[in-house]
């Protein structure tokens, strides 16, 4: 929009009757031959001012900057650090890169420069610069970079940052981002009241309404302009719908967090990994001192933090809501994420705020059994849902994220990527806790819930942990519970069980009732090495009822094989790989009920434990290798 169809008069009218010096030391700024200015603004040049301006520089100057110097012939902007004082017609001038900034820009262009890089290196010797007092600051007006309506992009440069400047689109949207800060700086001060700061408390009132009634569409925006003129409280509610927008990005709730209303629910969020930085050395040290300097009790933020980074934590709210919650987490820690999330989705409503700061369940994201579970669509979804007492429509469910049956695991390159190699046990009817006895190492015990892809990929081999053979395979295993009632313990990182003395589980695992033992190598890194192998075993009471091994065109076999999972009829010797094994596992989900849940092995958190050998020992006589690879840093 340009500058002539801007009331700069009213806007800039309004700036001087809230003219507020952030402290006296601000007066100094505004003499000039004498003259103290209390104001901000010059009485504005008349149009034969500007005309020579424009005659003396060779251009005509951008439409709001025109029309702005007609009101006011420069203004103190009062950064506090950047620019102080823009000049009025007869100060500014071409800026001329006196610091040599365009070769420094032009060197790190590349050989395949996006347009804007090459506009802004060319920017330095074309700019036209208009502060006349800064901090080692520019404000700079392109001619280079023009909009439809004739506005020039206006760059501040600050000069000590070390950062690329900052680009408006033109010289008015500058003004008003200025003008928001002005509001910003003053916001703490409770002296501080105008129309103004009244209309946008006012929106911000507004605003908590409409998110609470699911509203938060309409929310948003009025939150964003709040929060950019620093009203109070507008920060705090515009991060929680951002927060459930994008789950994965936490903003922080700054002294908010040490609130008892609200520290349950914001204290264990700004614990999470996210925000703690606890892969940079004393993270969890910067992150202690700073909870304490907002006013945390240090041993409260230190138990706190210990629980999320541990995974021991527990959102645990009351009344309905918690009833609803603990629900929810007894169906997601065995990786029903779906029903899970329909338990949350269903008491949604019944969720009460314990203050007036918070309109929606936060510490939800901070559990790590359920936290996982909030997806962006399903923020989006928990955020669309009346709450806190408020009546509305609900909004249209989030489908379910599980696919059924098994062939997901082969049927994407994501998925082939993710699990280039697994094996899995079911065990029917058993309570998933009762695995780690059943086919686990000596001692072995449920862990607390982690990171499925991040276990598999992270853990070391087992024969490289202590007291273990190198020709054993243990297996660090997912474990949880499929829509069917199967209990399950998955590891996505199987390479090479399947050898000569492979040992399948299924008989371990089968004391009480029947067990499936299934694997698929993993396949070989390059082409035309050995085809992947695929095994199925299946017993029941202790007792290994049928088995088969398929390699290529080799099939090994034992017992009787149900025809629906006869190897020769799904795995034809004419089809590829990969369409054979998405037949098998179609086969066994219809045949044997077989499921896993995909939501919570590729981005939920399960417990885990590890297995015994998947391997046995190698018979007198009967020979083995091991290869260790060991990178070398020059």
């Amino acid at each position: 929009m340009s500058g002539e169809s801007f009331n700069w008069q009213a806007f800039l009218g309004r700036w001087q009757e809230e003219w507020v010096p952030r402290d006296d030391s601000d007066m100094d700024a505004y003499e000039d031959d004498g003259e103290t200015f209390v104001l901000p603004g010059r009485p504005g040049a008349d149009e034969a001012a500007i005309a020579a301006a424009e005659e003396r520089l060779g251009r005509r100057l951008p439409p709001s900057y025109r029309a702005f110097l007609a009101v006011s012939d420069g203004w103190h902007v009062d950064e506090t650090v950047g620019v102080y004082q823009l000049g009025g017609a007869a100060d500014i001038r071409w800026f001329g890169d006196p610091h040599g900034m365009t070769s420094l820009y032009e060197e790190n262009l590349g050989d395949d420069p996006r347009e804007e890089d090459v506009r802004l290196a060319g920017m330095w010797k074309r700019a036209l610069q208009l502060e006349t007092d800064s901090d080692m600051s520019h404000a700079l007006l392109d001619p280079g970079d023009v909009d439809a309506d004739g506005e020039w992009a206006l760059y501040v440069y600050k000069g000590w940052s070390g950062e690329l400047p900052r680009r408006y689109p033109s010289f008015r949207a500058y003004m008003e981002a200025m003008y928001r800060r002005f509001h910003a700086d003053r916001s703490q001060d409770t002296d501080f009241v105008n129309a103004t700061t009244r209309a946008q408390d006012a929106h911000v009132d507004e605003a908590r309404v409409l998110a609470v009634l699911g509203r938060y569409e309409e929310a948003l925006p009025l939150l964003e302009e709040a929060r950019s003129f620093g009203r109070p409280r507008s920060a705090a509610l515009f991060n929680q719908l951002r927060q459930f927008m994008h789950p994965h990005e936490t903003p922080g709730y700054g002294n908010l967090v040490a609130d008892p209303l609200y520290l349950p629910e914001l204290l264990p969020v700004e614990a999470m990994p996210e925000v703690t930085g606890r892969w940079q050395p004393g993270g969890d040290d910067h992150w202690l001192r700073m909870m304490v300097a907002r006013g945390v009790a240090r041993k409260r933020a230190e138990a706190v933090r210990s629980a999320v980074r541990d995974g021991n934590h527990r959102y645990a709210p009351d009344g309905s809501w918690g009833r609803a919650v603990n629900e929810a987490r007894g169906a997601a820690r065995w990786g029903n994420s779906d029903a899970a999330w329909r338990v949350l989705r269903a008491a949604l409503p019944r969720w009460k705020a314990p203050g007036p700061l918070l309109i929606a369940p936060v510490g939800l994201l901070a559990d790590p059994i359920l936290g996982p579970l909030i997806t962006p669509e399903r923020g989006r979804e928990l955020l669309a849902t009346p709450r806190d007492g408020q009546q509305g429509p609900a909004p249209e469910p989030v489908p379910d994220l599980d696919p059924p049956g098994l062939v997901w695991l082969a049927e994407t390159a994501t998925m082939r990527q993710a699990f280039d190699g697994y094996r899995c046990v079911w065990v029917e009817g058993s309570d998933p806790a009762r695995l780690p006895a059943l086919i686990g190492e000596d001692g072995a015990e449920l862990g607390a819930p982690v990171d499925s892809r991040t276990a598999f990929w992270r853990a070391p081999r087992s024969n490289d942990r202590e007291g273990v053979q190198p020709w054993e395979d243990r297996a660090l295993v997912s474990v949880g519970r499929t829509a069917e009632g199967w209990a399950f313990a998955f590891d996505g990182r199987a390479h090479s069980s399947l050898s000569t003395r492979f040992v399948s589980p299924a008989q371990a695992a089968s004391v009480s009732g029947r067990a499936v033992v299934v694997c698929r190598e993993s396949r070989p890194s390059s082409p035309g090495g050995r085809s992947a192998t695929f095994h199925l075993s299946v017993a029941e009471q202790g007792v290994d009822l049928y088995a088969f091994t398929v390699q290529g065109a080799e099939i090994t076999r034992s017992g009787e094989i149900p025809e629906a999972l006869d190897p020769a009829r799904l795995f034809r010797p004419e089809d590829a790989e990969l369409g054979a094994e998405i037949r098998m596992l179609a086969a066994l989900h219809t045949e044997l009920g077989l499921s896993l849940p995909h939501f919570a092995l590729t981005r939920g958190k399960l417990p885990t434990f590890t297995t015994r050998s998947w391997t046995r020992a190698p018979r007198e006589g009967e020979g083995y290798a091991t290869l260790t690879f060991v990178r070398h840093r020059p």
